[in-house]
């Protein structure tokens, strides 16, 4: 008989970001699949320990020799990083688990959410395999399930959009302008916030006590990229190339957890108790759906929690084919660094077959 054979290696790049951040603590969480773990940052950041499944690692800095001995490589970089260092690694002998959007709609690269279409992971011609965005993950995995069992022909979806999508300027960037109101008379704060902020965070207005209809970049016919990316990211991974979607993305004063509220038109009639019903028994998803007693998922709730949170499950009043929804999902955790542990998880179970 043979030997078993070893657990494939894996290097994280960016460890020492948000995402990364969050995925060390996943990694110290999840079954123990991994032999060796490489910690990979920028150069500033070589030399600084961190710990992942109780043990201290060294950070070291992104080179191509980084990546020599690698199985799996997860990137939680921008970008632009990953457009020029996934291939590298690619080179060196690993496959990529890419969470920028560097290659989403490339057609040669898969887009998996492993609740969905986990065997698009095995087709990777540039062995490269992307994640999707974290706000079109926190309605896919509920998404898919309904889609399923009914067909799913349209979607009309509001994000409400957390700070941390911005990643850590956007947190610093909220802390700071919430911290600059608690210094003030309320009604001065309240009144005109503009008075009271005025930082250099990303954001296009002030974000503390306000709302912006606004994410991502401008892109075409005056919609943002982050409102593309829902459309043209659901589309990919439901392999639908046509199905309609509108998106309107806004970003909201919560730290951490992005919320949207979708309205989905099927082929086939959906009633309350039957989208509930397969809600209720969907991988990666807690149904809170509770309206007599006003129980239903908010960011606090789901803050710090892997799966989508759903509630407020209704038929439309003017459509027997089409439901609304309220979704909560951590956009650090399933969102980002989960997904890619996920799809990380189905590499190396094909690895040590």
């Amino acid at each position: 008989m043979s030997k078993a054979k070893k657990k494939p290696s894996l290097a994280v790049v960016g460890a020492t970001g948000a995402v990364g951040t969050v995925m060390l603590g996943i990694l110290s969480e999840r079954k123990d699949v991994w032999g060796e773990i490489r910690l990979i940052a920028s150069a500033r950041s070589a030399g600084k320990k961190l710990v992942c499944r109780g043990e201290e690692l060294t950070v070291v800095a992104l080179s191509p020799e980084a990546f020599d001995g690698i199985d799996v490589a997860m990137f939680d970089v921008p970008d632009e990083i990953s457009a020029k260092w996934a291939p590298i690694a690619v080179s060196r002998g690993a496959i990529v688990v890419d969470n920028s959007g560097a290659f989403r709609m490339d057609p040669k690269v898969p887009l998996v959410v492993p609740e969905v279409n986990p065997k698009e992971a095995k087709k990777r011609p540039k062995g490269i395999i992307s994640n999707p965005n974290c706000t079109t993950m926190s309605m896919i995995v509920a998404m898919g399930a309904l889609h399923k069992k009914f067909e799913l022909k349209e979607l009309v979806v509001a994000s409400y959009q957390a700070a941390s999508g911005a990643g850590q300027p956007g947190i610093d960037g909220l802390r700071e302008q919430i911290s600059k109101i608690a210094g003030t008379n309320a009604g001065e704060a309240t009144s005109d916030v503009r008075k009271v902020i005025t930082d250099s965070s990303p954001f296009p207005a002030p974000l503390a006590l306000n709302v912006i209809p606004w994410a991502g970049s401008l892109s075409e016919a005056g919609y943002t990229s982050e409102e593309l990316k829902v459309r043209n990211e659901s589309r990919k991974i439901l392999g639908m190339p046509k199905l309609k979607v509108s998106a309107t993305c806004v970003r909201v004063p919560v730290l951490t957890t992005h919320s949207l509220a979708v309205h989905a038109t099927f082929k086939n009639v959906v009633t309350r108790k039957a989208a509930q019903k397969i809600l209720e028994k969907a991988a990666g998803v807690i149904l809170l759906d509770d309206p007599e007693n006003k129980k239903f998922p908010t960011p606090n709730d789901v803050v710090g929690t892997d799966p989508t949170w759903v509630g407020r499950v209704r038929q439309s009043l003017d459509d027997e084919k089409s439901i609304d929804l309220f979704l909560c999902g951590d956009n650090l955790r399933k969102g980002a660094a989960l997904n890619t542990a996920q799809i990380g998880e189905l590499l190396a179970v094909e690895l040590t077959k």
